[in-house]
């Protein structure tokens, strides 16, 4: 993942852009925002906000303060982000943390970063009185869940994760972040 010694190649998962027509920020205006501040071989995948770039190797927190002030002042709204190096994605395909799980097609993956390592009130894993949803597994600062759309939405289960673990969090479907991953690979 490293080009060299003294860069590395990161993920940025941007929170509530381009949804539901709120909050736009065209990907390409995204790309050059992350090309102002000196980053390269920057991709973006998707409308919601996941981009791939190499920077100077820096702390993690420097680099999400450094990109939320960046947007804010180029787009007018704040832009929460989670950052994570492009390694510790890539090992999540590794682990393949969903293997156990009976997925069909209303079944939907998640992973959820946290902008800090929460602790939470909850004995995972946690399922839901409808069981509909459960939190499987919580590793620092990242969060891994499962939903069945036949029984519950998309929705609810945002509602308790952001009520158990803050606001401070971004969630990804567990597809789009294999599309990542395979775009790290390539």
């Amino acid at each position: 993942m490293t080009k060299q010694s003294t860069r590395e190649t990161y993920v940025a998962f941007l929170r509530g852009i381009n949804v539901g027509g709120h909050h736009k920020l065209p990907m390409a205006d995204l790309k050059v925002l992350f090309e102002s501040l000196g980053y390269t071989h920057i991709k973006t995948l998707l409308n919601s906000g996941n981009v791939i770039f190499d920077a100077p190797l820096q702390d993690i927190k420097e680099l999400e303060h450094t990109i939320e002030k960046t947007v804010e002042t180029n787009v007018g709204f704040p832009v929460p982000t989670c950052v994570r190096e492009a390694s510790f994605i890539v090992r999540f395909r590794e682990s393949d943390p969903f293997k156990n799980k009976n997925i069909t097609k209303d079944t939907r993956c998640y992973i959820s970063f946290l902008k800090d390592d929460v602790i939470a009130d909850i004995r995972l894993p946690w399922t839901s009185d409808d069981n509909s949803y459960q939190i499987i597994e919580k590793r620092g600062e990242t969060i891994l869940s499962v939903l069945d759309l036949s029984l519950s939405q998309t929705t609810k289960a945002m509602r308790i994760l952001e009520v158990t673990y803050g606001k401070n969090i971004t969630t990804r479907n567990w597809k789009t972040i294999e599309r990542i991953i395979k775009k790290l690979l390539n």
